[in-house]
């Protein structure tokens, strides 16, 4: 293993970056694994994510999705619960999926939506799904009136970009098997959204450093003059 990591390794200079489309074309060649590898984007932003006006979060849909299925759980009642069935939801429910949560810790899915009125009853697992990153927020469409449509995103390719205590943003842009016209497509989506999300609190280099990799590859770091 270190020594097939060694041979991808020489193959990217650290010491540079790349124009999107050379940075693709390296990460493709170094996805050499027998299964269909993840690519994925880590930025390091210039915020101080320990301020509260200086936050970056969102969602954006990619165009070409994710090439992840989506596991759906919407907690919901009466007509917005059978608009989230309809919807293709994987799981829908109230109390009965709270208790389910509570009592075997069950969480097979990965993404969970439910709407305004239901979140008092959410909370009771908030310490839960808080830290696997899967309680419910309005900021990223979660919480909403409009199941239907948040199911359709998140199964069609929604992603969601925050920052984590080190002020970097990592997101999955697609899988190897997608080529690079695809994954550029899905890049420039997603890097667009997060300069969109630049808080005018942030001063100086906002895009600090951008890299793409492979799940087995070697960062390859991407040229963003911005």
């Amino acid at each position: 293993m270190a020594k097939n990591y060694k041979v991808k390794a020489e193959k990217v200079d650290r010491t540079k970056t790349y124009e999107i489309g050379d940075a693709l074309k390296l990460v493709l060649e170094n996805a050499t694994a027998k299964f269909d590898e993840s690519v994925e984007l880590h930025v390091r932003l210039g915020v101080d994510g320990r301020q509260a006006d200086q936050q970056v979060r969102g969602t954006v849909v990619l165009p070409n999705g994710t090439g992840k299925t989506m596991r759906v759980l919407v907690i919901a009642k009466g007509d917005k619960a059978e608009e989230a069935k309809k919807a293709g939801a994987d799981h829908v429910g109230a109390e009965d999926i709270i208790t389910k949560i509570t009592a075997n810790n069950w969480l097979d899915f990965d993404v969970c939506i439910t709407t305004p009125d239901m979140m008092g009853v959410v909370g009771r697992v908030a310490k839960i799904l808080g830290p696997k990153g899967l309680m419910p927020n309005p900021k990223s469409g979660t919480v909403t009136q409009d199941v239907a449509k948040a199911v359709a995103d998140s199964k069609g390719g929604k992603v969601e970009y925050r920052l984590d205590k080190g002020n970097n943003v990592h997101c999955l842009i697609g899988k190897a098997s997608f080529g690079a016209e695809k994954l550029a497509e899905n890049y420039n989506a997603l890097i667009g959204a997060i300069i969109k999300a630049k808080p005018s609190a942030a001063k100086g280099v906002f895009l600090k450093n951008v890299v793409l990799t492979s799940t087995m590859g070697v960062g390859v770091r991407v040229n963003q003059p911005l």
